[in-house]
């Protein structure tokens, strides 16, 4: 039996006749841009975050760098965030031509430690984007006590966290704007990219409109200088069956991660904690522990596949390196060091989490 990481042909196979009619209809109707199936999709998505505006895009990073623009970030401004994130979430914010700044994280939860944040804002900060890293919410009553203290704008980074809950509410509609990936292997995946911002800011939600498309108000007349960043249809009628499934998905996530729980919690390792007043989405089951790579070339041999999310935090990493100020972040670099993510989908069988946990028990004994 070898286990993968994540296994993405069994959830096609398991909502194939949904799937595959959904295909047929876009062919059968020949609208690929922009048709029925997007605007369906993106009120639905609105829909199920209580937000008023859902803007579809062509990817996750498109939808933060069309975030930073249309709130006019630039240069001479600095934007807060993690380092430990997958690259999209900084570089977007060199290539408004803004300054990024780093705060380290917390030791357990792998999200921005707020208690660092305040220490880091300036006369130029304007924006602070918190990751819901891992399926993981960030501390968002403290993300937005400090936006409001120093009126700056929040922008969740929400790529890792589709239906995750803070304080009741999903992740994406508690800041300014909640940005969203719709890569295959997330917790809502399409089967190519696509992304996604929510809003409850009318004058904002215009403004992205504007920049997703040319900057057109009507076709072929732009207003200002756009992008083309257009979720396709065929990509949003999957995301349209999908979306049906998210919260059983999400579901059977924490299901598996209590069963992981149940059977390795005597294990010298560190298991996820998930803070309180939040629901975690396991979008990653990543555990701790010191000389990881020893033991993610055992598991491997033993057809157990891994990951590590990341393996390089982005400021240490040769670009960044010469942009940034931060480095030493103490916490993202020792945790880099030392995760490992173990296979996690909600069609992981109940016997495929016993073998993953006897071959790691076999490891330590």
């Amino acid at each position: 039996m070898n286990i993968p990481i994540v296994d993405l042909k069994v959830q096609y196979q398991s909502i194939k006749e949904e799937i595959d009619k959904a295909i047929q209809s876009v062919i059968e109707n020949t609208a690929f841009i922009k048709g029925k199936y997007v605007q369906q999709f993106e009120r639905d998505y609105a829909e199920a975050y209580g937000s008023k505006h859902v803007v579809s895009c062509g990817n996750g990073t498109d939808a933060l760098y069309i975030t930073l623009k249309a709130m006019d970030i630039g240069p001479g401004d600095e934007v807060i965030t993690t380092a430990h994130s997958w690259i999209s979430t900084s570089e977007t914010i060199t290539q408004a031509g803004a300054n990024v700044v780093f705060v380290d994280i917390d030791k357990d939860y792998y999200t921005i430690d707020t208690n660092l944040i305040e220490e880091k804002v300036t006369k130029k900060t304007k924006v602070i984007i918190p990751v819901h890293i891992y399926g993981q919410p960030v501390n968002m009553t403290e993300i937005m006590r400090i936006a409001n203290k120093y009126n700056l704008k929040v922008i969740e980074d929400c790529a890792q966290a589709h239906g995750a809950e803070y304080n009741g509410k999903r992740v994406g509609s508690i800041g300014d704007v909640g940005c969203f990936s719709f890569y295959p292997t997330k917790n809502l995946g399409a089967i190519g990219d696509g992304g996604a911002l929510v809003t409850n800011d009318d004058q904002l939600a215009g403004k992205i409109k504007l920049l997703r498309e040319y900057g057109w108000k009507e076709r072929y007349i732009s207003s200002k200088e756009g992008w083309n960043s257009r979720l396709d249809e065929l990509q949003a009628a999957i995301l349209h069956v999908k979306l049906k499934h998210l919260d059983e998905d999400n579901f059977r996530r924490n299901k598996h991660a209590k069963i992981y729980f149940d059977l390795l919690k005597f294990l010298p390792l560190e298991l996820p904690k998930t803070r309180s007043n939040s629901s975690h989405v396991f979008h990653l089951f990543v555990i701790k522990i010191e000389q990881r790579n020893k033991l993610r070339d055992y598991l491997q041999k033993n057809g157990v596949n891994t990951t590590i999310q990341y393996p390089v935090p982005v400021h240490k990493q040769k670009y960044f390196q010469k942009m940034c100020s931060e480095k030493s972040l103490p916490v993202t670099e020792q945790v880099a060091k030392n995760i490992l993510s173990l296979p996690m989908y909600p069609e992981l069988e109940e016997k495929e989490i016993n073998k993953v946990s006897n071959i790691l028990k076999d490891y330590f004994t």
